[in-house]
């Protein structure tokens, strides 16, 4: 099934046509800036021109920067926070005339590296964690998806006092603060160890733009659990959303 895959972002909105059985894009990746601010209406609207060049006129799958839950926005994050309690399911097939699928854009990524990257045929406990901006996380128990976990704001207990994971070793912390490679490794390893504790994972998988860079900071990861650089990258979250619209479109 093709189905148009949208990825929508604190800075953009990029979409592209996907073949699910395959996970190939049949088309190329095109970007709009989100807009400032980021309103319901504003960024409706943006995808809307968005489908428009594409002249697309199927169902659609978002990923999107929230907890979603039964189409509804419960956060918001890097969004404007008049999202929150949005339908934003209604609110994107209203606007674009086309059935809309929305998706936390973290469980989307994740749904893709199931499907087609590096936890194809896992069972078990599998997570995923992007390294952006924030921490996102989707969680797979057995190949099902446990839908919007949110654990970048996991709260850790540091030598700078309680701090949400995020806000201790995300990728613009890296940036913000000139932190080495290694003292973002040993950072982020103690996050990976809480999670360890806490889940009891049989794979982390490690996604978002500093996954490529995985090598220059993992030696400093002292784990039992396995763990993998995503092989989708930056095609993920357009993929797995129109992935989870195929798979809602099946059910229906």
């Amino acid at each position: 099934m093709q189905i148009l895959g949208v990825d929508i972002g604190g800075t953009g909105i990029k979409g592209a046509i996907v073949e699910t059985d395959t996970g190939e894009l049949v088309t190329e990746r095109k970007r709009i800036e989100t807009p400032r601010p980021a309103t319901p209406e504003a960024v409706a609207a943006t995808l809307k021109q968005l489908v428009d060049q594409f002249d697309w006129k199927g169902p659609i799958g978002c990923g999107f920067p929230a907890t979603i839950h039964h189409g509804v926005a419960f956060t918001a994050a890097n969004i404007d926070a008049s999202w929150v309690n949005t339908a934003v399911d209604s609110l994107f097939t209203e606007t674009t005339g086309c059935e809309c699928f929305v998706i936390n854009d973290a469980d989307a990524a994740g749904i893709c590296e199931m499907k087609f990257g590096a936890g194809k045929g896992r069972n078990g406990v599998v997570m995923l964690l992007t390294i952006g901006t924030g921490i996102g996380s989707a969680v797979f128990i057995d190949g099902r998806l446990h839908p919007n976990t949110e654990l970048g704001h996991l709260i850790l207990e540091t030598k700078h006092g309680s701090q949400k994971a995020e806000h201790y070793c995300s990728e613009r912390v890296r940036v913000e603060k000139d932190l080495g490679w290694n003292k973002f490794g040993r950072r982020f390893g103690r996050f990976l160890n809480r999670l360890e504790f806490l889940f009891n994972p049989d794979l982390f998988i490690i996604g978002g733009g500093v996954s490529k860079k995985f090598d220059r900071f993992s030696d400093n990861f002292t784990l039992r659990t396995e763990i993998k650089v995503a092989e989708t990258l930056n095609q993920a979250g357009i993929i797995g959303a129109a992935v989870n619209a195929a798979q809602k479109k099946s059910e229906n």
